[in-house]
């Protein structure tokens, strides 16, 4: 019986990495996508990559150049990273600095025109719960929305197959997320959530102090730091 086929959204970090593994588990065939739109480093593309040849899994590498991304802290290297307290990131109605303008929109919808060439059966994102108190194209809402809207600008929904949107992730935390990368065997090592880039995550972007609470909530070892 031939495999349905997923088309999995890929930033090569630890979110992302965990829902594909996910979408793996679950037999289906995936194709993934990864976007240089501009920022400030090339480890989340080059971590993408790395991912992609282990799990051998076919990775579109797309660049996006839409000068307004520069609105956002993660585009723009003359704006300052956010550097606050644990407990204030997403903090709800705080839209942070690192927030790219309609981003998941425009992921998404790339997703879904790959998936409407390709015969996917789905669209896989890694959005979760931390996230979506901050970023507003990080909610529930946001996404079965876009999942219908997708049914009627598409072949497949013209023809009666809907594509799906599956986001596996977003009830959980970070701990949660860690704990199902681990069982999934996802190869963790490998991944790269850092906002600053660099050798090493710097351990102060809001990123790098999400992940590390979750790894610690868990109580697990993080095998990419």
């Amino acid at each position: 019986m031939k495999k349905k086929k997923a088309v999995v959204l890929f930033s090569g970090g630890l979110d992302s990495t965990t829902a594909l593994c996910w979408a793996l588990s679950k037999g289906y065939e995936c194709l993934a996508v990864s976007f240089n739109y501009g920022q400030r480093h090339s480890r989340e593309n080059a971590a993408a990559r790395a991912i992609a040849a282990r799990l051998g899994v076919r990775l579109y590498g797309i660049k996006l150049d839409f000068p307004w991304f520069k609105t956002s802290s993660l585009v723009n290297g003359r704006m300052k990273l956010p550097d606050i307290e644990l407990s204030r990131i997403g903090r709800k109605g705080e839209i942070p600095s690192t927030y790219v303008p309609g981003r998941n929109l425009v992921f998404a919808s790339a997703g879904f025109s790959l998936a409407d060439a390709a015969g996917a059966a789905a669209v896989v994102l890694g959005p979760n719960v931390v996230d979506y108190s901050g970023y507003p194209d990080c909610r529930p809402a946001f996404y079965r929305a876009l999942e219908k809207a997708a049914a009627y600008g598409t072949r497949s929904g013209a023809g009666g197959s809907r594509i799906r949107l599956l986001t596996p992730l977003i009830k959980l935390s970070k701990a949660g997320i860690a704990r199902l990368a681990v069982k999934l065997g996802a190869p963790l090592e490998l991944t790269w959530s850092c906002y600053r880039g660099g050798r090493k995550p710097c351990g102060r972007c809001d990123s790098c102090k999400l992940r590390a609470r979750g790894f610690a909530d868990a109580g697990l070892a993080d095998p990419a730091i």
